[in-house]
């Protein structure tokens, strides 16, 4: 089965084609991140208009990769929420439209499952598994038991991982996106000369407001003098891994779960990735997107249209939605 999704939550103009769910066969992605650098984050408006100026030609790029004719598709998908409204409209929209002129069925996609999915691309992954997701806006980690049958056991009362790391970055004077140049920082690093301290909260939840309190009181600490940013990133993206690696750890022992994968945009961090690999010398099997698909893309909206799409009577009167 050949599924065409476009990804537009927020600032990536993606499509892709997927075969049974596994098997990239094209991917595209238009980054407008150079776009928002000049902002330090993104702008929904501008974000918008971007996609809808790249959408064309993010479509044509994808089928000539392909070599494929829109016909020969299955089916057409796309990323339904949550996100950006304005710009979820764009792919939505653009998926419809291909799914009524190609008179092919219309998959409407969740954007944190498709993010789950990314694991099954080009991997024998098979449920049931635990995974973590982190990214700028979510910290959940999900019982994955099957393909259609995922649980939230555990997530943020605050920030976002993803989040906290960009304020931070920005704290620090980094340029965006931040998480990306603090994580390349803290890789040269002395993870153990600041002691940062960890959130005292239930099994199933993560809080890094804390955290991100207490960098702001060190970087004050320095009073104007010149950060030793190497190691403050260094010792808080130690802090952030262990605490991440520990909680999806003892949730997938509470559920007697030996599988443990990650997702989403900082599952492409260094330390985290490095964390979770070492696991599989304690007994476990572990999973992580390639990093090309950490990141926001249109494979995994694919992946997950075939593995675990949106249920509903009538796919075409689908609107989006901006939260999850």
């Amino acid at each position: 089965m050949l599924i065409f999704a476009i990804e537009s939550s927020c600032d990536e103009t993606a499509c892709a084609i997927v075969k049974d769910g596994r098997e990239v066969v094209a991917n595209v992605v238009f980054s407008q991140i150079k776009t928002h650098s000049k902002f330090g984050g993104v702008v929904p408006e501008v974000a918008a208009r971007e996609h809808l100026e790249s959408i064309g030609s993010v479509i044509k790029e994808t089928f000539e990769q392909a070599k494929i004719s829109p016909d020969e598709i299955d089916a057409y998908a796309s990323t339904a929420g949550p996100g950006l409204v304005g710009c979820l409209l764009v792919g939505l929209n653009a998926a419809k439209t291909l799914s009524l002129v190609h008179n092919k069925p219309y998959i409407p996609v969740n954007h944190l499952q498709a993010h789950v999915c990314a694991n099954f691309i080009e991997t024998d992954l098979e449920p049931p598994f635990m995974c973590l997701l982190v990214s700028g806006g979510h910290t959940q980690v999900i019982y994955v038991k099957d393909f259609d049958n995922q649980t939230i056991v555990a997530s943020t009362i605050d920030d976002a991982v993803g989040e906290v790391y960009d304020k931070v970055a920005r704290l620090m004077g980094l340029p965006y996106p931040g998480g990306i140049m603090l994580d390349k920082l803290a890789q040269e690093g002395n993870p153990n000369i600041f002691k940062l301290p960890e959130a005292k909260v239930g099994e199933d939840e993560f809080s890094f407001s804390g955290l991100k309190t207490a960098l702001l009181r060190l970087v004050q600490s320095f009073n104007g003098k010149e950060l030793p940013q190497k190691d403050i990133c260094a010792s808080f993206q130690e802090r952030v891994s262990d605490t991440l690696i520990k909680k999806t750890l003892n949730l997938a022992d509470k559920y007697n779960c030996k599988t443990i994968v990650t997702a989403g945009g900082v599952a492409a961090n260094s330390e985290l990735r490095k964390k979770l690999f070492a696991l599989n010398e304690r007994g476990y099997k572990t999973f992580a997107p390639q990093m090309k698909y950490c990141t926001d893309n249109a494979a995994m909206v694919a992946s997950c249209a075939y593995f675990n799409p949106i249920k509903c009577d009538n796919p075409l009167e689908i609107e989006v939605f901006s939260r999850a």
